[in-house]
C-alpha cells in the first residue's frame, strides 16, 4: 500500500500572516484516493533518539532484573497466596485476565473482518453541513476552513459553517480572512460570549440544512477525499446514524509527546474503532472529525443540549454524549479508516494531562449513561459487541482503585520487584502496538509505542482515579490563552 507524505509546515505557520496563492490553490494532501495510509514525515532529533534509547535500556534492565530476582518473585507470590486476601485476589485477577484476553481476541477477529466503505459517486452523496466551532484557535481555524473548502465534494451539496465561541484572541479575524478568501462557500458566526463547544455545535445544528452533519475541530486538517469517505456509509447503510473519522496527529514535528500520541492514536482508531465498527457500535465519534445523520441528531438534540451530570450542566464530552444517544436510538455507529483528519495535540505535560482528565471524566459519565440502556433491547440487530465493549470500559473504571491500591502496596513492600516487573510488562504488552503501527505505517516511528507506555505508566497513572473522584467537575481545561 502506498503512503502519502504530509509536511506540517504545509499546513500552518505561526510566524506567517499570509499563505501564498500557490499554497491556497493546491491540495493540502496528495491526491491518490485509493491510499489507505498517511505517513506524516518529520525529522528526528538527537533528544528523541536519546528518549528511545533510554526507553529500551530501561526495559532491558527490567527484564534482566526479573531474571535475577526469580526467587524473590516466587517468594512474594507464595506470601501473597498464603495471605487472607491473596487467594481471592488471585482468582479475581485471573478471571479479569482471561476476560481481557477474550475481549482482545474478539477485537482482533472483528478488526480482521473490518473494511472501510468506499466512496460513493457524486450523484449519490447527500447534502452535507460542516460545523467548525472555534475558541482561541487563532490562525489554525484558517487552515481548517481552507482544507475543508479544498475537499473533493460537490460544492453545491456542501454547507460550511464556522462559529467563533467568544474567543479572546484573533480567531474571529482569521475566520473573516477565510470568509474573504472563500466567499459564499463559508458562513461565519460569532457567539456573543463563550458558552462552550456544545452550544457552538448546537447553533450549527439549528442552522444547518444538510442531510448529514459533519463536525470538525478548528485545529484540524482534512484529507482531500475525507469528507466523501466519511459520508458514504450513510448512503450504503440506512441504519447508520453516525460515523467516526480516523484521527492522526499533525503537530509532531518538534515535540516528543505528539510523536508518542501519534502511535497511540493509530492503535485507538485503526485497531479499536475498526473492531467496534464491525460490531456497529463505535462508542465515541471524535470531536476532531465525526458525521451524524440529521434525523438522529434532532431526535436527541434537546436532551443533548440540556444534559446534566449530578445537577450540573455538561460542558465536556459532547462527542461521546451524542454517540451514546444515537446508539440508544438503535442506529449503527461506524468508523471510516479512509476518512483521515490530522489534529493538534498538547505538546507539554500540563496540556496533556488536562486533556486526559477531560476525556476520563467524560468516559465515567457516559459509561453510567450507557448502563441505562446497554442491556435493554435498544436495537433489532446484534447487541453483543456493544455490550462487550461497554463492559470492558466499565471493568477498567471499576478496577481503577483496586489496581491503584495494589500498585501502592507492591511499591511499598517490594519496590525493586515492582519496577522490574512493570518494565518487563511494558516491553511485552506494548509490542503489539509497535508491531501494529509498523505494519500500518513505518517501523522507525513504531518504537514510540514503548516510550508512550513507559511515560503513561509512571507519570499519568493518576489520571483515571482523579477523574473518577472529580467526575462532576466542569471545565474544558485546555482552551485558555
Amino acid at each position: 500500500m502506498e503512503s502519502e507524505t504530509i509536511i506540517s509546515e504545509q499546513f500552518y505557520s505561526n510566524r506567517s500572516s499570509a499563505i501564498s496563492e500557490k499554497a491556497l490553490n493546491s491540495s493540502f494532501f496528495g491526491t491518490k484516493e485509493k491510499s489507505q495510509k498517511v505517513h506524516v514525515e518529520r525529522p528526528t532529533s538527537p533528544f528523541g533518539l536519546a528518549v528511545l534509547i533510554g526507553t529500551f535500556l530501561l526495559m532491558i534492565a527490567g527484564g534482566y532484573l526479573v531474571y535475577l530476582l526469580q526467587e524473590d518473585f516466587e517468594q512474594f507470590h507464595f506470601e501473597r497466596i498464603a495471605s487472607t486476601w491473596g487467594f481471592p485476589f488471585l482468582i479475581v485477577t485471573t478471571i479479569l485476565f482471561l476476560y481481557q484476553s477474550g475481549v482482545f481476541l474478539y477485537s482482533s477477529f472483528m478488526y480482521l473482518k473490518y473494511k472501510p466503505i468506499p466512496s460513493v459517486s457524486d450523484d449519490l452523496l447527500p447534502t452535507c453541513t460542516i460545523i467548525v466551532p472555534a475558541y482561541n484557535e487563532g490562525k489554525l481555524v484558517w487552515d481548517t476552513l481552507l482544507s475543508l473548502a479544498d475537499s473533493d465534494y460537490p460544492a453545491e451539496k456542501l454547507q460550511l459553517l464556522a462559529i467563533d465561541d467568544g474567543s479572546k484572541d484573533d480567531t474571529w479575524y482569521w475566520m473573516q480572512e477565510a470568509k474573504a478568501k472563500l466567499g459564499d462557500r463559508v458562513t461565519i458566526f460569532q457567539q456573543p460570549k463563550n458558552q462552550g463547544k456544545r452550544h457552538a455545535l448546537y447553533r450549527g445544528f439549528k442552522l444547518g440544512t444538510g442531510e448529514i452533519f459533519v463536525t470538525v475541530d478548528s485545529d484540524s486538517i482534512v484529507k482531500k477525499d475525507t469528507l466523501r469517505n466519511l459520508v458514504s456509509p450513510f448512503v450504503v447503510n440506512k441504519k447508520c446514524g453516525a460515523v467516526a473519522g480516523n484521527v492522526q496527529v499533525l503537530n509532531n514535528k518538534k515535540a516528543i509527546l505528539p510523536k508518542m500520541l501519534n502511535v497511540s492514536f493509530v492503535m485507538s482508531f485503526e485497531f479499536q474503532r475498526s473492531a467496534e465498527s464491525q460490531a456497529g457500535s463505535v462508542l465515541c465519534t471524535p470531536g476532531a472529525l465525526a458525521a451524524y445523520r440529521r434525523d438522529a441528531v434532532f431526535n436527541c438534540l434537546p436532551e443533548w443540549i440540556n444534559q446534566t451530570f449530578m445537577g450540573q450542566p455538561s460542558d465536556i464530552g459532547e462527542d461521546r454524549a451524542m454517540t451514546n444517544m444515537i446508539l440508544k436510538q438503535g442506529f449503527h455507529v461506524l468508523f471510516q479508516r479512509n476518512a483521515v483528519v490530522l489534529t493538534n495535540v498538547p505538546e507539554d505535560y500540563k496540556g496533556l494531562y488536562k486533556m486526559f482528565i477531560r476525556w476520563s471524566r467524560s468516559n465515567v459519565r457516559e459509561n453510567l449513561m450507557m448502563a441505562k440502556y446497554a442491556f435493554k433491547d435498544f436495537r433489532k440487530e446484534s447487541k453483543f459487541g456493544a455490550r462487550l465493549f461497554f463492559l470492558n470500559q466499565s471493568f477498567k473504571i471499576l478496577m481503577t482503585y483496586p489496581f491503584l491500591l495494589f500498585m501502592l502496596f507492591f511499591i511499598a513492600v517490594h519496590p525493586v520487584l515492582f519496577l522490574s516487573s512493570t518494565l518487563l510488562a511494558i516491553l511485552l504488552f506494548s509490542s503489539f502496538s509497535m508491531l501494529f503501527y509498523a505494519k500500518r505505517y513505518t517501523l522507525a516511528e513504531s518504537f514510540w509505542a514503548y516510550s508512550y507506555s513507559l511515560f503513561y505508566t509512571f507519570s499519568l497513572f493518576w489520571i483515571a482515579p482523579y477523574a473518577i473522584a472529580t467526575a462532576s467537575k466542569r471545565g474544558w481545561l485546555t482552551r485558555g490563552l
